[in-house]
């Protein structure tokens, strides 16, 4: 076994593929292939079951790929030590972002970053808030950007900028032409929830709580995975539902959606810069965290650069 046995490893696992790994590590279907055969040998075990449509760690493979994950960042963190000891800035940094921030704000400032740094490769993970959190616990992820506060004394965050919730409604909906409207109908309303997990559905709750009502307390008629979900589940008539208005920019000004304001709720929340509270981030992962502040406080001027 050898470290690259464990980087053709750590993509079959992320990738769900031999032949989408061996396009990520310019290696042939059949030399990937051979490299798994090789660590299951090593480890006496299956590492991976070849299902008919994707290939997927087995719980042997899941511990390994934790910490292969972990070795692989260490290497990459070396890499890039050196090339600054050199006077350059080069290497990969794996970061994530919960739905809103990974597909609404990071795209664009990696992009800048990336003009500014040509020779740093970022890698983006999206999902939800907990997930991201637990990645970076478990060390695969370096930093990440969520949408909610997390209680665990293992992270350390930072509020990078606002971001409102709004209530959204399909335009022949009744609320369609209204300003607002009380929490009671709110609540009795058909309701398309986030789930369990996401920074949304956290800010939800969060919001709700000082009025003693729950989200388990509306009338939820489905639980989707992602914002873009909910989104074609409101323009479908299913129900309402509250989204950032981040992700809504695009349907409020052609009027695809509309927003109603509900009466004595703040729906307020933040982005939060998070990483390991112990963890000391790497010069790569330090330099893009300032760069991010700086970027993001430009759009925020109510935050300042921390």
């Amino acid at each position: 076994m050898d470290l690259w046995h464990l980087i053709v490893f750590c993509n079959v696992v992320e990738q769900k593929s031999f032949s989408r790994a061996g396009d990520r590590v310019h290696l042939s279907q059949p030399t990937v292939s051979s490299h798994i055969r090789e660590l299951e040998r090593h480890f006496n075990c299956r590492l991976i079951d070849r299902l008919s449509t994707e290939a997927v760690p087995t719980e042997a493979g899941k511990l390994l790929y934790r910490y292969a994950v972990r070795l692989v960042r260490l290497k990459d963190e070396m890499e890039t030590a050196l090339a600054q000891f050199q006077g350059t800035m080069k290497g990969c940094l794996w970061i994530g972002g919960s739905t809103i921030p990974g597909t609404y704000i990071l795209p664009r400032v990696i992009g800048a970053f990336a003009a500014a740094y040509p020779q740093v490769k970022i890698s983006l993970r999206i999902g939800d808030t907990m997930k991201i959190v637990r990645d970076i616990v478990e060390g695969a992820l370096a930093l990440g950007v969520v949408g909610a506060k997390i209680k665990d004394r293992r992270i350390k965050q930072e509020i990078l900028m606002e971001d409102d919730m709004v209530l959204v409604v399909y335009p022949e909906h009744p609320w369609a032409g209204r300003a607002s409207i009380d929490l009671a109908a709110l609540c009795a309303e058909p309701f398309i929830l986030r789930e369990e997990g996401s920074g949304t559905r956290a800010s939800i709750e969060e919001s709700l709580a000082p009025k003693g009502i729950r989200i388990q307390d509306f009338n939820g008629v489905a639980e989707m995975g992602s914002t873009e979900a909910v989104r074609q589940g409101i323009k479908s008539r299913m129900g309402v539902s509250i989204l950032s208005r981040i992700a809504l920019e695009d349907d409020l000004a052609s009027g695809t959606l509309k927003r109603v304001a509900v009466e004595g709720l703040d729906l307020k929340r933040y982005v939060y810069w998070t990483c390991h509270h112990r963890r000391t981030l790497s010069p790569l992962a330090t330099t893009f965290s300032h760069f991010l502040k700086r970027t993001l406080a430009e759009v925020d001027k109510n935050v300042p650069v921390q």
